[in-house]
């Protein structure tokens, strides 16, 4: 068995307090451990033996409180939990539960701090125990940051340990057997006559008992679940369109609606005429809400034919109307004033010997899930109930709370499925105009469904980017690199919408950029904030989507100046072993190094990401048509893989995601407005534009995540890639700027 665990316990604490806010918790504070938010309202005959784990005598309920936007989110945390609570998968629920402090995410917080991935030293390791304090002490509920495993793989198998054990001394207080003679197999107690008790006929019992404290946690011999082969719970759903989201839910008596706002994201409405919409079939009321209006109708299509209906007088852009502006804003922002971060300074770079400079650009992105934003609302009685999918379940129950004149604890938040999110439901916008169409029709449940446009237009993209850079190479080696990345800040955007304050500097503006283990004898990284333009937000893989683009677009044409090979000069420069043996696997993959046909070319990326060292390898043909992607392959370390199905389909799919983006994806404005309103005017990779992609993962102890950490390299690996196939060197995206791909 493995070494025993306490419920509480954590690996670090700093000192004996955590100051948050200006209040010093001490650590009886942060030991303390949160209320288990199932005790409230159990029914007799439930135990709720932990606040991942419910039992009655119908069933066993799992909760997994990371929202699952379609990584397999449920899936693994109902799998770490039933590891050491010793059921089968097809025994239990999954439940994401209620909003709750007990849910807090350690782990994702720390992705706000400027500590690098490859740092194990004393203030590192503070660091990341200081955010975990923070995330407790603040009840950061939150999904993201490819955070789920890395917060949860103690976290939860201590909990199933913890009910195990529960359930344990219940049978032997039924039995008067000793607990050091029962045993468990199957969501059931098994007695040494080989008879059983199922964990559902001790609930009772259970509930009764204080739950044990102390627990032992399976060897890795002993695993049935952790490192194998799974079948999703929800994967003969999907299959069959069965699958429930947002989208899906109905209710007795729902109104249907749908908003218009104005298009130039956060400018006022000045007027509306509503007149044609009014007298339009099907239409209920037009309500005015914060910048736009609330279309209410017997069924979402004929809201949507009303919204367009309504005419309007809008206000001016907030921001620079179009992307010249805002390029010059960002061009204006390389300045000591606007300086953000110089979190790598090696060397002396301004006195190295200047041999390539080069500037590079990447546009707005939109998330543009499947699933347009949606959520339905009922406010009824001094109670507000929101159905929908989301990663910020106590900030918008907190936000929705406020709006409504409410106490958070009137607030009932009952999380879904999404159909999909890359960020985006970190956002609670279109909530909060769905309670304010509730607060117009109390005691009506409200389900507001945005149109694509609507959609698309009121997205809060990925902010552009700005890198100028300059570099040295001496003797066949790359000597210096000086790169400067001028953008927004996320943090400040995002956690502003949301209420919260967002201090220091934005490790997201050089994220994947100054964190690279490369030891280059002059190096530097500076982040340089644009003033705010476009209101932003989150996008898959945050700033390391761009950096990685930006970095090792780069760095490859630093390699190329000095006559190195991309492979032997990365592995040269690169100190971070993890790192190195990457490199190493996805050169053995790609067969590295031997020639390829005339018009063929192999490109190389590497970007450090969210823990997890990641290496990708594109190969591309140039036919007189365009540019053809033929083999991709990715090799990463990612730590313990929990299932390798899932694992290979996530890397798969930011390679697809990153590469897509990467060809032919930008958002862009005129007259302050988003000019790409529905996905003919975004296009993502066609089915027969996508290269058959090769994964292998290197794993050790660690615990990583992997929704994330293939994006950043594969934009890059393509970029290289087409140079060495045609000889020219691509510096701002998307591709199709300057190539065309079939």
């Amino acid at each position: 068995m493995g070494r025993l665990k306490t419920i509480a316990r954590r690996t670090f604490l700093i000192g004996s307090a955590a100051v948050i806010g200006g209040v010093a918790f001490g650590v009886y504070t942060y030991r303390k451990p949160a209320a288990n938010p199932l005790e409230d309202g159990l029914a007799q005959g439930e135990a709720a033996l932990t606040p991942y784990v419910k039992i009655d005598a119908d069933g066993i309920t799992l909760i997994t409180p990371r929202a699952d936007v379609g990584q397999g989110a449920y899936m693994v945390q109902a799998a770490l939990i039933a590891e050491e609570l010793d059921v089968r998968l097809d025994q239990i629920t999954a439940d994401p539960g209620v909003p709750s402090a007990a849910y807090y995410n350690g782990t994702v917080a720390a992705e706000g701090f400027p500590l690098a991935a490859t740092d194990d030293g004393l203030i590192a390791r503070t660091g990341r125990g200081a955010a975990d304090v923070a995330g407790k002490l603040l009840g950061l509920q939150l999904t993201g940051g490819s955070s789920t495993v890395p917060d949860a793989f103690e976290k939860l198998r201590v909990a199933g340990a913890v009910a195990r054990a529960t359930l344990l001394q219940a049978a032997s207080a039924e039995t008067s057997v000793p607990v050091d003679q029962l045993s468990t197999k199957d969501g059931a107690v098994v007695l040494p006559d080989e008879s059983s008790l199922a964990y559902t006929a001790l609930a009772t019992t259970a509930a009764g008992i204080e739950p044990v404290q102390e627990v032992a946690l399976k060897d890795p011999s002993e695993w049935r679940y952790i490192g194998k082969e799974m079948q999703r719970l929800d994967i003969v759903a999907k299959s069959t369109g069965t699958q429930e989201y947002g989208i899906d839910l109905q209710m007795d008596g729902m109104v249907h609606a749908t908003v218009k706002c104005n298009p130039r994201i956060g400018g006022e409405m000045i007027s509306y005429d509503a007149t044609e919409a009014e007298a339009m079939r099907g239409v209920k009321r037009v309500v005015p809400i914060t910048g736009g209006v609330g279309v209410l109708a017997d069924n979402t299509w004929r809201a949507f034919q009303a919204a367009e209906a309504v005419t309007f007088e809008w206000g001016e852009a907030p921001y620079p109307a179009d992307d010249a502006a805002m390029w010059e804003q960002v061009a204006a922002s390389f300045t000591a004033d606007h300086q953000d971060s110089r979190f790598k300074d090696e060397g002396d770079v301004d006195a190295m010997e200047v041999a390539v400079e080069a500037e590079y650009r990447i546009p707005h992105l939109a998330h543009a899930p499947l699933e347009p934003m949606t959520a339905t609302v009922l406010l009824d009685g001094g109670r507000l109930d929101i159905w929908t999918g989301t990663q910020i379940p106590r900030f918008m129950q907190v936000n929705a709370a406020k709006l409504a004149g409410l106490d958070a604890a009137q607030v009932h938040v009952h999380v879904l499925v999404s159909g999909g999110s890359f960020g985006r439901r970190l956002e609670d916008d279109y909530v909060l105009q769905a309670v304010e169409l509730a607060m117009a029709e109390p005691g009506v449940p409200i389900k507001l469904t945005w149109s694509r446009e609507e959609d698309m237009a009121h997205d809060f993209p990925r902010p552009l980017q700005m890198a100028r850079a300059r570099g040295a190479v001496s003797g066949g080696q790359v000597t210096g690199f000086d790169l400067g990345i001028a953008a927004p800040s996320v943090a400040a955007s995002q956690l502003g919408r949301l209420g919260q304050p967002a201090m220091g500097p934005d490790v997201a503006i050089v994220a994947g950029a100054w964190d690279q283990p490369y030891r280059i004898p002059d190096y530097r990284v500076t982040g340089y904030r644009v003033p705010p333009m476009v209101p932003i937000s989150s996008w898959r893989s945050v700033g390391a989507s761009g950096n990685g683009f930006l970095h090792e677009g780069f760095l490859d044409e630093l390699i190329h100046a000095a006559g190195a090979d991309p492979l032997d000069e990365r592995l040269r420069l690169c100190w971070h072993e993890p790192s190195r043996r990457v490199l190493e696997a996805v050169g053995e993959m790609s067969n590295w190094g031997d020639a390829l046909p005339e018009g063929r070319g192999r490109g190389l990326a590497f970007t450090l990401s969210f823990g997890v060292p990641t290496a990708e390898v594109v190969e591309v043909t140039a036919t007189e048509r365009g540019i053809r992607l033929d083999q991709v392959y990715v090799a990463c370390e990612v730590g313990r893989v929990i299932d390798p199905v899932n694992f290979d389909n996530q890397v798969k799919g930011g390679v697809i995601w990153g590469l897509g983006h990467a060809m032919m994806s930008e958002v862009t404005f005129s007259d302050g407005m988003t000019e790409q309103l529905n996905y003919d005017g975004y296009p993502g990779m066609r089915i027969y534009q996508t290269p058959e992609i090769e994964v292998r993962a290197l794993e050790t102890d660690a615990l990583r995540g992997i929704g994330e950490p293939s994006v950043p390299p594969a934009a890059p690996a393509l970029a290289n890639a087409i140079f060495a196939a045609t000889g020219q060197r691509i510096r701002e995206l998307p591709l199709n700027k300057s190539v065309d791909f079939i």
